[in-house]
């Protein structure tokens, strides 16, 4: 067990780039078989469900949903080319895979990476990110600026509407890259007309009746548990977000990223995206290779923890307060004029 602090190496991003640099290298195999899995178990599932009938697909959508959700985590790390560390094999797997989360792969990959760069940037909000207005902010807003950022700030929206509207609609079309050249139309309109023809052949195979019933709520329940997981990695209480001047990578990816510690199999299906600071301090570290840095450097669980009970409260924080350097609820802020 290594024992370098994090803390020691914290003025030092080249430090914690050559420690996480021996993480990097992906085992094919693992990789092959990791693939492997999810589309194995949904089929078995998509079996189950035809042979004794498809009101049996109700009982399975949660699982189905699990395994989706773990398909866009094996999409996640092909965009960031570590999954097999050959980008046309990254590219052309993630490609496939947002056909099936409803992702066009290009311009998430896009949108994510400028996440990455930006990601506890109070000057960079607004690409890849969710929606954080500071207090001054929000108090300049109109009463239908308030209402509308509250709406939108409001759990059952968050995740429960908003996932239907950003996987169902909103990735239909490159917003905010239309004009980007070509290649974000590409990547939407391809994605568009091969979910066209899954869905058609689907209907055909088993009705829409079955369709609606049971792969629309498997596609809302993963959305649902993307958006929770990403509001949760960097919408926390002990959360960091800075000025660009003040702003610094090393500092943001340990401090501005939660380490949202999962029960082991809660990490398995979502690929160990929980431990997030570790992924945004290197994100060519393959998903099933992040347990190994926590492993090793043991220190990393105690930076930006969060357990299962504290994501619950998660919920309540709306806006970031300049004065007091955190995430406060609405409550708090209005107490605090």
């Amino acid at each position: 067990m290594n024992m370098i602090s994090p803390e020691a190496v914290a003025n030092s991003k080249r430090a914690w780039l050559k420690i996480l640099s021996r993480y990097k290298k992906p085992d094919r195999r693992r990789s092959a078989v990791e693939l492997a899995i999810p589309f194995a178990t949904l089929w078995a599932l998509s079996s189950a469900a035809y042979a004794y009938g498809h009101w049996w697909g109700l009982v399975l959508i949660l699982p189905a949903a699990g395994f989706l959700v773990r398909i866009f985590m094996i999409q996640h790390d092909c965009g960031h080319g570590s999954f097999f560390a050959n980008r046309y094999a990254d590219d052309w797997i993630g490609r496939v895979l947002g056909v099936l989360t409803l992702t066009p792969y290009d311009c998430w990959r896009r949108a994510h990476a400028t996440h990455h760069a930006s990601a506890g940037n109070l000057d960079e909000r607004g690409t890849g990110d969710i929606k954080t207005l500071t207090v001054a902010e929000y108090r300049q807003l109109s009463w239908r600026g308030r209402l509308a950022y509250r709406l939108y700030r409001h759990p059952l929206v968050m995740f429960g509407l908003g996932p239907i509207w950003i996987f169902i609609f909103e990735q239909r079309l490159p917003l905010g890259m239309m004009r980007g050249g070509l290649t974000p139309w590409v990547s939407s309109m391809s994605t568009n007309l091969a979910i066209a023809v899954i869905a058609a052949l689907l209907i055909w195979f088993v009705g829409p009746g079955a369709f609606l019933v049971v792969h629309l709520p498997i596609v809302i329940l993963a959305g649902s548990a993307g958006i929770w997981l990403f509001y949760v990695q960097h919408q926390f209480e002990e959360t960091e977000w800075t000025k660009d001047s003040e702003w610094e990578f090393q500092h943001a990816a340990l401090h501005g990223s939660s380490y949202y510690d999962l029960p082991p199999v809660l990490n398995w299906i979502t690929g160990n995206i929980g431990v997030h600071h570790v992924h945004h301090l290197s994100a060519k570290v393959p998903c099933y290779r992040l347990p190994e840095v926590l492993r090793d450097y043991p220190e990393l669980r105690e930076i930006g923890r969060v357990t299962l009970l504290d994501s619950l409260r998660c919920v309540k924080l709306a806006l970031w307060d300049e004065s007091r350097s955190k995430l406060v609820s609405f409550r708090e802020a209005r107490m605090a004029v």
